[in-house]
């Protein structure tokens, strides 16, 4: 884009061409990945990021490239990035244990930097040696590569009983679980917050390159100074986790990274502005690793690829956004000014949120539970909402904490997909409580029982000790016809 244009505004655009598409497409991939078999999902979304490879590759060849049709293309690749990205993040959780996540997501760090160093060393290479055009030639050869090696992986889809979700059903309960999630909203938060203000730092790099005097040569050192930041933290993170909690983890990574973006705004040379970049690359891996397994812990199986893709969508809009608010800043001021602001303003922002939002490491166990068994009807309903009563007799000297506690019921329920939730108290017995939850249909209903955790167990318990007959409380299940 810089040999196509000078506008600040239009080279910070490439960032957001990139991004935007992971904010606009996420859930409805997030979904698809949840509820199509996976393998051939990842096949398919591999392969449209290879044709995009290959069209862009054929335009530079033959010279007709342009400013919008760079951005066009980047475009397109992002939807194919968007589309595949939550098949990864729910990949990486099956292949290894609880356990050995955070040390798996690193190993994803280091990988994704490591290309960050060998990939434009061997552009420059190609750039200096044979022309830029064959920069794209090799880059479509490897996607068609790529598209090849996931055709190779044997992974035995396992379809529903119950059926496939409903695309919509899927995407309602996806953000339903995230709002339900205090810990998740929390990540968001923290997430998009750091990505919209560190996203200044990449979005204006090639003109920080420029301003240096340099041209890809001096982007690419600056680029692989960044990844060799990041690898060599991986090899302290270990250390760092038993050391610091993962509250103090987010906000030195934050701070580091406002003091990294700073520094390579003032920096006079390249001397100063590379192993500033390799601080920022470090603060990356740390303050993304670092949410990314909070992410991770918060999401049971079942709607993993949703919630991890709507993760993305907090980085990649707030990327998105970041990159046009500090281009158009450094359009009407100047590319030093426009970082530092994003550094203070960083800073100032995550460590206001770290204060008001502690993460105190109080995790639900997520661990897959059957214990709840999935109820029979004689008649099955095919349409309507079903409407499940639950009714419980408790001490009404203890109906604060009981109703605190229906509370995280609430929160359970709408968590596994009702519609919605009620707690009913009997005008003429104060000790009689009434759970009352709506399904959208028997089958999704059913797909509830599915979707039990051990927390959710641990919480029927809680509940089951406030109720003061030795029976059990009395369910009832209706369906709504008016």
């Amino acid at each position: 884009m810089t040999s196509l244009t000078t506008s600040p505004i239009w080279v910070a655009l490439v960032q957001s061409a990139s991004t935007l598409p992971v904010f606009l497409l996420g859930l409805p991939s997030g979904a698809m990945a949840d509820i199509l078999d996976r393998r051939r999902y990842f096949i398919i979304t591999q392969f449209w990021v290879a044709a995009v490879a290959v069209i862009l590759c054929i335009t530079i060849v033959m010279g007709g490239m342009t400013a919008p049709l760079l951005l066009a293309l980047t475009f397109a690749n992002g939807v194919g990035l968007a589309m595949r990205w939550p098949v990864f993040a729910a990949i990486v959780p099956e292949l290894v244990p609880r356990t050995q996540l955070p040390a798996a997501l690193a190993l994803n760090g280091l990988a994704m930097n490591a290309s960050r160093i060998i990939g434009p060393l061997v552009a420059g290479a190609l750039i200096a040696s044979a022309g830029s055009e064959y920069v794209f030639v090799l880059n479509a050869v490897l996607s068609l590569i790529s598209g090849f090696v996931i055709m190779r992986w044997r992974r035995e889809h396992v379809p529903s009983p119950l059926g496939r979700e409903r695309l919509v059903s899927a995407m309602r309960v996806g953000v339903q679980f995230v709002r339900q999630s205090a810990r998740l909203r929390a990540v968001l938060l923290r997430v998009a917050l750091f990505f919209f203000h560190s996203t200044a730092l990449l979005a204006l790099l090639p003109l920080v390159a420029r301003g240096l005097g340099g041209g890809a040569s001096t982007f690419t050192l600056l680029l692989a100074s960044m990844g060799v930041g990041a690898i060599a933290l991986v090899f302290v993170l270990p250390r760092l986790r038993q050391r610091l909690s993962r509250d103090a983890l987010v906000l030195g990574g934050v701070l580091l990274q406002s003091g990294a973006t700073a520094l390579v705004a003032l920096a006079p040379s390249i001397y100063v502005a590379s192993p500033a970049m390799a601080l920022a690359g470090a603060a990356w891996l740390t303050t993304a690793n670092t949410l990314s397994v909070s992410a991770q812990v918060a999401l049971p199986d079942w709607v993993r690829a949703r919630g991890m893709s709507i993760f993305q969508m907090a980085i990649m809009g707030a990327s998105a956004a970041g990159a046009a608010v500090w281009g158009q800043v450094a359009t009407v001021s100047s590319v030093p000014t426009a970082m530092l602001v994003a550094a203070l303003t960083g800073a100032v922002a995550n460590f206001a949120t770290q204060w008001f939002f502690k993460d105190r490491s109080i995790e639900e166990d997520m661990t897959p539970s059957h214990e709840f068994k999935a109820p029979s009807a004689a008649a099955p309903p095919l349409t309507g909402h079903v409407r499940v009563t639950i009714e419980y007799q408790i001490d009404p000297a203890k109906a604060v904490e009981f109703r605190a506690l229906m509370q995280e019921s609430r929160r359970s329920r709408l968590r596994q997909g009702a519609l919605a939730w009620e707690l009913l108290r009997d005008i003429s017995d104060p000790g009689r409580y009434i759970e009352q939850i709506t399904d959208e249909s028997w089958t999704e209903h059913l797909r509830r029982f599915d979707r039990v955790t051990a927390g959710d167990v641990a919480l029927r318990d809680r509940k089951l000790a406030f109720h003061l007959p030795e029976t059990p409380p009395v369910i009832a299940r209706s369906v709504v016809e008016g």
